[in-house]
């Protein structure tokens, strides 16, 4: 593992030096001029999502006015179907289910 290493600390020192001497070539006569940015007209999409911005803030601003004046009911409402009167009276039983039975002959009987 001796040699990985000293390959790369030698590759790493090749490439300081590289930098540096890169560096110290560049002078101020290389450099270009400071100069302002150029003053470049509004970002395209800025207005139309200002307005849009504009259109669902005050979109809010109206439905919450809506329901703020619009209120609340005076009774409360009516239920959905009439409710049935309570029954009166007994209740009347169920009959059980009648089952069919399988008719069997009887036996005649002979007559006087």
């Amino acid at each position: 593992m001796s040699t990985s290493g000293t390959s790369t600390a030698a590759v790493e020192e090749r490439l300081r030096a590289a930098l540096d001497a890169r560096a110290r070539s560049v002078g101020p006569a290389d450099l270009r001029p400071l100069r302002p940015p150029a003053a470049t007209g509004r970002p395209r999409g800025t207005v139309p999502r200002r307005t849009a911005m504009g259109l669902l803030a005050l979109a809010a601003v109206a439905a919450l006015v809506f329901l703020a004046v619009r209120g609340g009911p005076d009774r409360p409402a009516e239920p959905a179907h009439r409710p049935r009167p309570p029954a009166t009276g007994t209740p009347t039983p169920v009959p059980s289910p009648v089952r069919p039975t399988t008719a069997q002959p009887s036996p005649s009987v002979p007559g006087p």
